[in-house]
């Protein structure tokens, strides 16, 4: 069955604007990027598929043009899209943080640097350099570990938050096993 053919309050586009992004599952925000599904499949169908294939929305969105083009539906154009979009996502959460007054909260700083981090391979070990009024002035990704350790040298942390003129530094060992050494 199409999704035009669903009740209006079920289709997911409908659903969005009536109570916002986060009220729609994975596979719903899915399919409303997707727009189409194929024969035989709505979009929302397509996009459980998808989500079944790769594991997760995060695994999909950090696949690379091969693996995300040999799926059905899927091809060079969508993958251009969907980097499109996560590059204005990273954008503006990047520009939203340094126009607030300063980072309130560690969970405000925990996402800003998830934003930041999320689609790093390997371990990374960064540095949020922040003004005396705690804005942002830069985030930079210091040193790239293999797949479960970083090593770190603090001269080098200390070099960047000069150069950045930074009155705070906020550290960061990004990774799923994280083990920074400093050396």
């Amino acid at each position: 069955m199409s999704i035009r053919d669903w009740p209006a309050a079920e289709r997911p586009r409908e659903r969005l604007l009536e109570h916002g992004a986060g009220s729609l599952s994975d596979s719903e925000l899915l399919a409303i990027f997707l727009r189409t599904g194929l024969p035989g499949k709505s979009a929302v169908d397509l996009a459980r598929h998808l989500l079944t294939q790769f594991g997760s929305l995060r695994l999909l969105l950090e696949a690379d043009q091969d693996a995300f083009s040999k799926q059905m539906g899927l091809g060079p154009a969508k993958f251009a899209q969907l980097q499109a979009a996560q590059e204005m996502s990273k954008r503006h959460l990047a520009e939203r943080s340094r126009q607030k007054p300063a980072l309130e909260n560690p969970q405000v700083v925990r996402d800003y640097l998830k934003a930041m981090l999320r689609h790093e391979p390997h371990e990374v070990f960064g540095c949020l350099f922040l003004d005396s009024k705690h804005q942002v002035l830069n985030f930079e990704a210091l040193f790239r570990g293999s797949i479960d350790n970083t090593s770190v040298h603090p001269r080098e942390v200390v070099k960047r938050a000069l150069a950045n003129n930074a009155a705070a530094v906020i550290l960061t060992g990004y990774g799923v096993n994280s083990s920074v050494s400093l050396g």
